[in-house]
């Protein structure tokens, strides 16, 4: 059996030398063949039969150790292996290993060695079957994400065979803050006792600003001075190494760090000293082909500039340890990264020690990064069950104090909380929370002024919790998905990832990506949307809307310190990325640091709507974030309205409240989109840029209106005060309900014109009648098993089945829902499109009309909505044949104002009615 050809050590001048092992192994699954995998990565990365699998799996290859290191102490050194595993060279057993994530090593025997030198790794990959696993099932050890995007199993981080002096330096922690003083904590081999140790800081030229000596024992402690030292910081991160000489050079070591401190004080959070605004994103950690592991450090770089370019300045790593790399890259490039770790999903005393374990060996290998600022212990409760396991929530508190004292530099947050959870003890009050604008606009504003005003719903109301009360605010995840070009993610020979066939199980079924294009060419959108990619575009452009809204919104309370976005990128089916998982950037990557930076405009106008030539109030607000507004700043505005107001001097993480300002709008031209430029200028700067866009509407004229029945009161009152002439039944155009019964249908099928407003307000039967008939006779009853079968709801004429979306997958908060009206016919002149902007606000359904044919979604329904990776299609506005009559329903809430009040209101209402008036009636028999 080939198991790989021996590899020669490059020359390397300094006392440690490493050969890389990565590439070409021998590798079998199970009882499998064998074959040949690509070292590192998963083997769910690698091998699609082996996608899904848990299980046992064996590696092996060969190596020869170069000339010249046979005098010094060889190591073979793992950086990490999932999840288990068993070691062996030339057939005897070096050691075992359990962990996913940290790295590890075996000293090699020498009386073990040979010229040519095999080594196997025995790896499992546990289920989550106790009885096959019984020492550590899979919901028992810390995993992450790996429960939702895929089996993550083998030798995922590099393999390396070392060389060093038995007298060696076994780990360095620095502790530097802005003072300059830099305490290392060295531990030394036994080997290295009394052996003298000469420490040297140098900057980022090289040059030696400290140096300091020690003698070398078990654990040392020494201290350099550093004079004037240039901190680390999101826009200056300034980097020093710490030189570690043991003797003659027997071993020397350099570690980077970087001078910095960070509290948080008086609800702020404090980067050496000054208040910062967190603007983050979730960063999984999950790269296109390997998976867990990173295609290479140039990968990782472009990956920051890119975050960069975004306005970031903070990653979450997502309960996920990541490749060594990442966190020198992030030390590189000025990012904050905030760490969890990994999850379980059974609390047990054993999974608790897992975890405990695991931060553990994070803080061994990560701690001297620093770019790292927090650490989070539990992920929304997930694992522990906090609201009613009193011990869990000890074990929280208790685990955040046993890292506070382990890590004096860094935050800590007990449990990064989301709704029903909480915190017991932390410094940082962060919450997750998801709603979809305009869906659920409303919604968002009240939460959000709740969590600024510090509300108590973010810590245990049981008794236990600990709250200081100055905890910073943080709205740690929040976002909505915009959906990937799939062109840009097929293979060089046109086929999909491995993933697009994942996440049917996620979200009612909506997340999977598969069959995208055949799904959007059934429902005939592009007469919608024009094209695929053009609806790519526009849900795209939807995302941004609504992250600018939201983001908007937080930045108009001085009260919250900053947020976190989900996500950098999207992870396979979870599409809700700044950038796609193959970092490409969303169509509004270019714009999106205008709204996603320290000083950010906050225009929130009266509504999002208005008619030509009204005035329009506008409530204006500047957030300062991490900056200042100097004094002397003024805001600018103009396109079709133009004006300007002077802003006072305004302090770090503030808000300038420049009160509402009335804007006259422009009185000529047809329906349109307007938008408002708002520019920030200070000394012949520009501080920040922001736009509002308004829908305009033209003064309706109400000459000539169809006649309207209504025996609904309030009904008729609303068309009357929109200039319609209400009639009886007999003598309308058009018959105006809420929902229909038999009399009704039989009206229909005789040839009458009806427009169902089904916005929830009567109560029916979960289609649009409110009577509940056995069935339009005559049918002939059937009886099995003592049942008599019934007719479905959509049997029920008019044939359309109501349904409510609060609590379906179309409520659309984390997994987006896609709301549209054709723009064509009675709906060509609605202003922008067409998907739902903001000025849909007042008017987005709370319910979705089902009974349609997807042939149906290009013609009859003329607004509707898709989910997700667009799933599970329903109308808005739907038109159905019944008899020689028809009907036009739709579920927009248009009348919860006064006629006319609103105009995207009224102007639906008018096409509604004209559609309605469409209707081709058959005259003659049926």
């Amino acid at each position: 059996m080939d198991l790989g050809r021996a590899v020669a050590a490059e020359a390397i001048d300094m006392p440690r030398k490493s050969l890389s092992l990565d590439g070409v192994w021998q590798f079998r699954h199970e009882d499998g063949p064998w074959r040949e995998a690509h070292v590192p990565q998963p083997w769910q990365a690698e091998f699609s039969d082996l996608v899904d699998t848990f299980g046992h799996a064996v590696y092996k290859r060969s190596f020869s150790v170069p000339a010249g290191w046979d005098r010094q102490e060889l190591v073979l050194h793992f950086g990490a292996v999932s999840y288990y595993c068993d070691v062996f060279l030339n057939g005897q057993k070096l050691g075992s290993h359990e962990g996913a994530f940290l790295p590890f090593e075996f000293v090699l025997d020498s009386k073990l060695l040979r010229p040519t030198n095999e080594v196997e790794v025995r790896v499992t990959m546990p289920s989550a079957d106790h009885r096959a696993f019984p020492d550590f099932p899979f919901g028992e050890v810390p995993h992450g994400k790996i429960s939702w995007y895929g089996r993550i199993g083998g030798l995922w981080q590099s393999v390396t065979l070392q060389a060093r002096d038995a007298r060696r330096l076994e780990a360095v922690v620095i502790t530097a803050g802005t003072d300059g003083v830099v305490k290392a904590e060295l531990d030394f081999s036994a080997a290295a006792a009394g052996l003298p140790v000469a420490l040297t800081v140098r900057d980022a030229d090289g040059n030696a600003v400290a140096e300091a000596q020690v003698t070398a024992a078990e654990s040392v402690k020494a201290e350099l001075r550093v004079t004037s030292p240039k901190l680390w910081g999101i826009d200056q991160p300034n980097l020093y190494t710490l030189t570690t000489s043991l003797g003659d050079n027997i071993d020397v070591v350099e570690e980077r760090f970087g001078f910095r401190s960070v509290e948080t004080r008086d609800g702020k959070i404090l980067l050496n000293g000054e208040p910062i605004f967190m603007r983050g994103a979730l960063d999984q950690d999950y790269y296109p082909d390997g998976i867990y592991t990173p295609p290479s450090l140039e990968f990782l770089e472009d990956q920051a500039r890119k975050a960069k370019e975004l306005g970031l300045n903070t990653l979450r790593c997502h309960i996920k340890v990541p490749d060594p790399r990442y966190y020198d890259v992030a030390d590189r490039f000025g990012l904050l990264v905030w760490t969890e770790i990994p999850n379980v999903a059974n609390f047990t005393s054993k999974s608790a020690q897992r975890m405990r374990d695991t931060m553990t060996g994070i803080l061994k290998r990560d701690r001297n990064h620093p770019s790292i600022i927090c650490w989070t212990i539990i992920n929304e409760d997930w694992g522990t069950r906090m609201l009613e396991n009193a011990e869990h929530r000890q074990w929280v508190k208790d685990t955040y104090d046993w890292l506070k004292a382990e890590d004096t530099t860094r935050l800590v947050v007990d449990n990064s909380a989301c709704f029903p959870n909480f915190h017991v003890k932390t410094d940082l009050n962060d919450y997750h929370y998801y709603r979809s604008v305009p869906e659920r606009r409303q919604e968002w504003d009240d939460i959000t002024a709740q969590f600024a005003a510090g509300a108590d719903w973010t810590f245990s109301s049981l008794g236990d919790a600990e709250r200081k009360g100055d905890e910073p605010l943080i709205v740690s995840e929040f976002g909505v998905w915009g959906l990937p070009d799939p062109k840009k993610l097929r293979r060089e020979d046109g086929s999909e990832p491995d993933w697009f066939e994942t996440g049917s199980l996620w979200g009612d079924g909506v997340a999977l990506p598969h069959g995208i294009e055949d799904r959007f060419g059934a429902l005939d959108l592009a007469k919608t949307f024009g094209s695929f990619d053009q609806f790519i575009e526009n849900v795209q452009w939807y995302q941004f809307m609504n992250l600018r809204y939201e983001i908007e919104e937080m930045r108009r309370y001085s009260s919250i310190m900053g947020y976190v976005i989900t996500e950098l990128t999207d992870v396979h089916w979870e599409a809700n990325g700044l950038l796609d998982i193959e970092r490409n950037p969303r169509v509004f990557h270019d714009v999106f640091g205008t709204i996603n930076t320290d000083v950010v405009i906050v225009p929130r106008p009266a509504r999002y709507s208005a008619y030509l030539g009204e005035t329009l109030d506008i409530e204006l607000k500047i957030g300062t974030g991490g900056e200042t507004i100097p004094a002397g700043a003024v805001l600018r505005w103009s396109g079709e309205v133009s004006g300007s107001v002077d802003v006072p001097a305004t302090g770090k993480v503030s808000t300038a409240d420049l009160g509402k300002i009335g804007f006259a709008l422009p009185s000529g031209g047809g329906n349109r989109m307007l938008s408002i430029e708002f520019v920030l200028e200070a000394n012949g700067s520009v501080l920040s840029r922001n736009t509002c866009e308004i829908a305009l509407y033209q003064k309706r004229d109400t000459a000539g209106r169809p006649s309207i029945a209504a025996a609904d009161s309030s009904l008729a009152s609303y068309a009357s005060g929109l200039g319609y002439r209400v009639v009886p039944a007999a003598e309308a155009d058009v018959v105006l309900v809420h929902a229909v019964n038999g009399d009704d249908v039989e009206a229909i099928k005789a040839g009458a014109r009806y427009l169902i407003l089904a916005d929830g307000t009567v109560e029916t039967n979960k289609n649009l009648r409110t009577d509940m008939p056995l069935g339009e006779l005559p049918h002939r009853s059937i009886v099995a098993d003592g049942k008599k079968f019934r007719p479905s709801l959509d049997q029920h004429l008019p044939g359309i089945s109501l349904v409510e979306r609060d609590g379906t997958i179309w409520r659309g908060d984390w997994i987006a829902g896609f709301s549209w009206v054709r723009r064509e016919g009675a709906f060509a002149d609605i202003p922008g499109g067409p998907i739902f902007d903001l000025s849909f606000s007042d008017v987005v359904p709370h319910h979705l009309l089902t009974g349609f044919r997807p042939w149906e979604f290009g013609n009859n329904v003329i607004a509707g909505m898709v989910c997700g990776w667009v799933h599970k299609p329903a109308a808005i506005i739907g038109e159905k044949r019944v008899g020689r009559g028809g009907v036009v329903a739709t579920t927009f809430r248009l009348t919860r104002e006064a006629p006319g009040a609103d105009p995207v209101a009224a102007a639906l209402f008018d096409g509604l009615v004209q559609t309605a008036m469409e209707l081709k009636v058959d005259e003659g028999t049926m």
